[in-house]
């Protein structure tokens, strides 16, 4: 049987009557960023807390880095990055305080190294914690999870709360983690990042998951609603010849529509006219996940 850093076997999770997670069959291969994709309570941190041994499986397993997560716990997180979905500071502490205290938690990590991504990210480590901002605990949470190099990443919604430069701080990290042969897995509810960053994407809705899509062949499935004003009237004839849009209209000067995927070609089609104005916006989660998978996003845990 290959290695594979995580195998989950119908994994199961119920609260009472309601599902958190049902029949999760997974597996997350040797160097490469995985990315569990869904919308806010669809069972991502019930899943992440099942990895962790935070909760017990009501049936079926998990296995991590080749163990039980049941039987293994503490080997598994010595060995774990992990940023939970609501990262907890000690208030009266710094954040070079609370990073030193977590340092020394665990093995493996050099001082320098976490002080090096603590600049990455521009985090002043003299502030005291009580004082920080939501973006500060952020990049806090994140340091402390990528220090050390741990061969797992386990990073639970870790973009939340984060500008553009700190998100491109972070990207960057998890592709150089990929490089380095780490391996990320993070849950999110936003389409672009996980296109941006995720070698395989499994998307989760109501606790099951739908389908494990390659990061390329999701990216054919994204939608963009753009609207485009140009400085004088346009036809629709121009635009029809494009496979790839849908819902298209066109009012005078005034082009309105959806773009499945790429969207270079209206864009290279549109720079040949005059253009005004340019807005384009990817749509929701949920309108997403309707036309693509045919669901309609649901609560789970």
């Amino acid at each position: 049987m290959r290695y594979l850093v995580i195998r989950t076997e119908k994994l199961t999770k119920t609260f009472h009557r309601q599902v958190g997670v049902e029949d999760i069959m997974l597996e997350v291969e040797p160097g490469e960023v995985f990315g569990v994709l869904g919308p806010q309570d669809a069972g991502k941190t019930t899943l992440v807390r099942l990895l962790l041994d935070f909760i017990r499986p009501t049936s079926g397993r998990a296995l991590v880095l080749g163990m039980d997560a049941h039987k293994h716990p503490v080997e598994i997180r010595k060995r774990v990055g992990f940023l939970p979905a609501h990262f907890s500071v000690y208030p009266l502490m710094t954040a070079e305080g609370m990073l030193r205290y977590l340092a020394g938690l665990r093995s493996g990590v050099e001082w320098q190294d976490a002080c090096a991504l603590a600049e990455q990210f521009g985090l002043d480590l003299s502030r005291r914690l009580f004082a920080a901002s939501a973006l500060e605990r952020q990049k806090l949470g994140l340091v402390q999870a990528f220090m050390g190099k741990p061969d797992l990443l386990i990073l639970d919604d870790p973009a939340q709360n984060l500008d553009k430069p700190a998100l491109n701080t972070f990207f960057r990290l998890v592709a150089q983690a990929r490089s380095e042969g780490q391996v990320v897995f993070y849950t999110s509810d936003n389409v672009a990042e996980m296109e941006r960053a995720c070698d395989r994407v499994a998307i989760l809705n109501d606790g099951r998951v739908l389908t494990v899509e390659r990061g390329v062949h999701l990216r054919n499935r994204s939608l963009r609603q753009v609207e485009m004003r140009f400085a004088c009237p346009v036809g629709l004839e121009l635009f029809q010849g494009l496979s790839n849009l849908e819902d298209l209209q066109v009012e005078d000067n005034l082009v309105h529509c959806l773009v499945r995927g790429n969207p270079e070609p209206l864009i290279r089609l549109a720079s040949q006219l005059p253009i005004a104005d340019f807005i384009c916006q990817h749509l929701s989660l949920e309108e997403t996940f309707r036309r693509s998978y045919g669901v309609t996003a649901h609560a789970a845990l």
